[in-house]
């Protein structure tokens, strides 16, 4: 018995090495540029062509490959991160950066910033594509507290969205408490 679980346990400390440096592998690969939507992009949870939703975007490179992931609303590209069954191989994550857009339902090519760096406001009275909760992205911090201003909502960095707003639609209130709760 003993010798079953020494044999498990350095089974797990070989997997967890192995596993470290396949996460150390993917961040060290350098960020594709963002590409441009085109008629025939389509949204990876809906299956939908991209541009049958208004508002801003996501898009995922995952490592090896060319093309991204598309995603209908910045939600479901926030969604895309956190979900577990959802490849874990993403080397870089764009959004519709708002602060660079005329026009909330068609933004413009280029309006583009990398997800981790962006500034979201949650909790706004828009939604996304499809309805539910958005995060709208911002590369710049006062665009996105202005934003929030004229149309409610909290700013956050990309870690600091509650996962319970993003994949259970609950009220921002709801979420941000749920995640004090959890810390403390």
């Amino acid at each position: 018995m003993m010798r079953a679980t020494a044999l498990g346990a350095l089974v797990a400390a070989v997997l967890s090495i192995l596993l470290a440096g396949c996460s150390q592998e993917i961040a060290g690969q350098p960020k594709p540029p963002p590409q441009e939507p085109t008629a025939t992009s389509v949204a990876y949870f809906c299956s939908m062509g991209l541009f049958e939703h208004g508002g801003p975007k996501g898009q995922a490179f995952r490592a090896g490959k060319s093309e991204p992931v598309w995603f209908s609303s910045v939600r479901d590209a926030v969604a895309f991160s956190m979900l577990p069954g959802e490849p874990k191989d993403v080397v870089a994550i764009y959004v519709n950066d708002m602060a660079k857009v005329r026009n909330w339902d068609h933004p413009e090519a280029g309006a583009w910033v990398e997800a981790h760096d962006a500034w979201y406001v949650i909790g706004s009275d828009y939604g996304a594509g499809m309805g539910g909760n958005e995060a709208v992205p911002f590369s710049d911090e006062n665009a996105a507290r202005s934003f929030a201003s004229a149309h409610g909502g909290a700013v956050r960095r990309f870690d600091q969205i509650p996962q319970e707003y993003i994949l259970d639609g609950a009220p921002l209130d709801t979420a941000e408490k749920s995640k004090q709760a959890a810390m403390q």
